[in-house]
């Protein structure tokens, strides 16, 4: 992979962890990256972002703090994902409530133009990008 490429990578996924950019940045840099999709693994800590030719790219983010809700809870992924599209909830507090409505894994499929929200029994809440 390119030094700056990755290096836009690394640098969108340091200020989307700090809570400095919001969600349509994070979309708009991976875009400017040519990542055609990224899967954020919660239980492992890990975040691996996919290239069309093949290549990936994982970072190790913190795993979750707190044990992740048994329950899958649509409704209240649903709340997170609204408050991440208006800019109110920056990254921090969506891992925090994603988590808590028992979301354990997400792919962000940005070429699809949508997010696949995994429960730890299979559970699946699927969110498109707004127009």
């Amino acid at each position: 992979m390119e030094h700056a490429i990755e290096s836009l990578i690394q640098e969108t996924f340091n200020a989307s962890n700090e809570g400095r950019i919001h969600f349509g940045q994070v979309v708009g840099n991976l875009v400017s990256a040519g990542v055609e999709s990224y899967a954020v693994d919660y239980r492992t800590g890990r975040v691996t972002y996919y290239m069309p030719c093949g290549e990936t790219l994982t970072l190790k983010q913190v795993p979750a703090n707190k044990q992740i809700a048994v329950a899958f809870s649509g409704p209240a992924i649903k709340v997170a994902i609204l408050g991440a599209q208006r800019g109110e909830v920056m990254y921090p507090q969506f891992k925090q409530l994603s988590q808590a409505a028992g979301c354990v894994s997400y792919t962000v499929w940005i070429t699809g133009r949508h997010v696949t929200y995994f429960g730890r029994k299979g559970e699946t809440h699927v969110e498109r990008f707004p127009e």
